[in-house]
């Protein structure tokens, strides 16, 4: 996949999250989604790995924007890396 094609998923997962965040947080705080861009698709889990796969059943061939809610993507990045 180009940086192009990962940048407009990264791009337009931040836009669709943010329409749709209230609907989540605080409620599911810590919980995490998958969203597929192009038909924006949500699929809500306890870890990336389950959302992705949710995610994946619907949409087999999709790159998808994760989130972990509650959290802005620099906290999930350093979640990720400590």
């Amino acid at each position: 996949m180009k940086k192009a094609d990962m940048q407009k998923i990264g791009q337009e997962g931040e836009k669709i999250y943010a329409e749709i965040k209230s609907k989540y947080e605080p409620q599911y705080d810590g919980k995490f989604l998958a969203i597929e861009v192009d038909s924006k698709d949500v699929y809500m889990a306890d870890t990336t790995i389950e959302a992705v796969e949710m995610a994946k059943k619907d949409h087999p061939d999709k790159v998808f924007y994760v989130v972990k809610i509650g959290f802005d993507s620099v906290e999930t990045m350093a979640n990720y890396f400590l």
